[in-house]
Formats: C-alpha cells, structure tokens, sequence
C-alpha cells in the first residue's frame, strides 16, 4: 500500500509548497520527457486519478502536520486537461488537509489552446491567483516543428483572458535554440512576448534530451543552433529583459519587482515541499523521496515513496548557485 509521507511531526508552523502532478496532456511536444500520458483519452483515468490524489492529500496531511501551506503548483502534463473541476476539486483536499496561507501563490500551468474565459473565471474565482502559459515562440512554424499544440495568436488570446478575469500574476515561458531558430528571430520573438507585459518571464534553451522524437530528428540529421548561437541568444535576452524591467533572479527566469516565482524558489532555497502524484519528488525534513513514474501503480495505491538522501551541503550549493543572489556563507557551513 502506498505511503503518503514519511512522518514529519513539527512543533511549529514551517512554511510547505505543495506540488501537484497532473499526468495528462492533449499530445507529446517533440522534445518533451516530463512524465505524462499524452492524448490519453482512457474511460474513467481522469476521475480515478482525482480520487487517488484526493486520497493521497488526505494521507500526507495526515502525517505532516505542524506545516504552514505557502505555495500549490499544479505542474505536468498540462494541469488545464483536468478542467476547472478537477483543479478545484484538488485544491480544496489540500485545504482541507493542510494548513493553507491566506495569501498563498497559488499556480497552475497551461498550455494556450487549452485556456477558457470559463475556466480562467471559475478558477480565479476558487482562489487561484497566478498562471504560468506555455508560450514558447511567436512563430507558428516553429511551434509546429516543437508539436506545440497551439498558435502563437492563442497565446495572446489566452493573456487577453487572463487580465480580463482578474489574473494579476502571469508567467509566459519562452525557448531559444529551436531548429532553425535565428539570434534575429528570437530577438523579434522577445519583443512581441514583451509586448503582452507578462509579470514573469521564463526562458529556456532547448535541450535535446534522449528518447524524445526531436533526438531522433536530430540523430537523422536535423540542425539546431550551435552552442555559441545558443549562448548569444541567452545573453541578448538576459540584457533586454533586464533593460525593460524584468530582474534576472534565477539562471532562466525573469520578474518585475515583487513577482519572483515562490514556488520554485522553494526548490531553489532547500525549503521543504511536498510532491503529489506520479513521478511527483519531495524534500522534507531534509530527506528527499519520491513517486515512481508509473500512473497506474499510483491509482492501485500501491507505489510507495522511494527515499532518495538528504537534502545537504552539496544540494544547497548547486542550487543556490543557480540564484542571482549566490549562496550564504554561513547557512552553507552550517549544514
């Protein structure tokens, strides 16, 4: 039988982000190797994945009490499959289970096909106040090449919805080095998504990772920017971005004043989070676990968690380094 947790009695309220896996999306991006079950229509997963997390919130919170909720990020996948019913479904159970702050971020990812002004106001409505919109590319070809399922005009569709609903906190995530991809037409990319004034800026180089379909076009030929294009366009963005506003605090990411990712910064700062779902990863207490990659195992409720060491000197120093801010001395020494 599946585990929840292991035991985390505290004796005061230590602040948690919560991480949601939704394992579901409408289709595989070409380079994408997050776990999901892309197009999975099967009767019935949908509803039995909700009951299994729902059971798996109630059995965590029930272990780790003495936690102060600061963060709930619905990641995947594509967390928007799931509908405004099944978000909200999942994010009462952890408001029932775990203690939830009052001014909570609360963050779900979408991809812009799958935005509604329904759905944008049904969940802004539950408390939900920060988006993070898979945008990518302006080009349409490009996003083609990438089995993005969207247009770059529904991306901007999908921002008009967002403002007009009442989301005050958007994150667009963008990549560079894509085939073909020129440093003048990631420049023009960058002005455009400029242009939509998004509060958070994410930006990543493309990484060809192995198994995926977009390895296999590689393997068969397919160029991409060098190395040295790549770098330039990364360089040219971390200036610009800086020029309009957008402070660079972590390796790939970008916010105005006030907006840095809390969530994530968690994961930056070694602070304790709890994974939800298959595939899902957690650190608390100092220990790291995680859920095996295998949807099925997680709704028979029998993947139990695999412990995966401590959270100690050497995590903290990657991942503090990954930060514009650098690491503190003494916090470093101390571990």
């Amino acid at each position: 039988r599946r585990q929840a947790v292991p035991v985390f009695a505290q004796q005061e309220k230590i602040p948690l982000g919560i991480y949601v896996h939704v394992p579901f999306c409408r289709s595989k991006c070409q380079y994408c190797d997050f776990y999901s079950l892309g197009g999975s229509r099967e009767k019935g997963l949908i509803e039995n994945y909700l009951e299994a997390v729902c059971l798996h919130i109630k059995e965590a919170g029930a272990l780790a009490p003495g936690y102060q909720v600061d963060t709930v990020y619905f990641g995947g996948g594509t967390p928007s499959f799931l509908g405004a019913d099944g978000l909200v479904q999942i994010l009462n159970a952890v408001r029932r289970r775990f203690s939830v702050s009052g001014n909570g971020e609360i963050t779900f990812e979408a991809n812009p096909d799958s935005v509604t002004e329904k759905l944008l106001k049904r969940l802004r409505a539950e408390g939900f106040n920060r988006i993070s919109l898979g945008v990518q590319s302006d080009d349409d070809g490009l996003l083609k090449k990438l089995g993005r399922p969207h247009s770059y005009r529904q991306a901007v569709q999908a921002v008009e919805l967002a403002r007009k609903v009442g989301f005050h906190n958007l994150s667009l995530d963008l990549m560079y080095g894509l085939p073909g991809q020129s440093l003048t037409a990631w420049e023009e990319t960058l002005e455009h998504v400029l242009e939509l004034a998004p509060e958070h800026m994410s930006c990543y180089g493309l990484k060809v990772e192995e198994g995926t379909p977009l390895c296999g076009r590689v393997q068969r030929g397919e160029v991409l920017p060098t190395d040295d294009e790549q770098a330039d366009m990364y360089l040219w963005g971390v200036e610009r971005l800086e020029a309009a506003g957008y402070h660079q605090y972590e390796i790939s990411n970008f916010a105005k004043p006030g907006y840095e990712g809390r969530h994530n910064l968690i994961y930056w700062d070694c602070g304790d989070y709890l994974g939800l779902g298959p595939a899902a990863h957690s650190c608390m207490g100092g220990k790291r676990f995680y859920y095996p990659a295998d949807t099925a195992a997680f709704l028979q409720d029998n993947a139990a968690p695999v412990m995966d060491g401590g959270c100690g000197a050497e995590d903290y120093l990657i991942l503090q380094l990954r930060l514009r801010k650098g690491l503190s001395l003494p916090q470093y020494k101390a571990l």
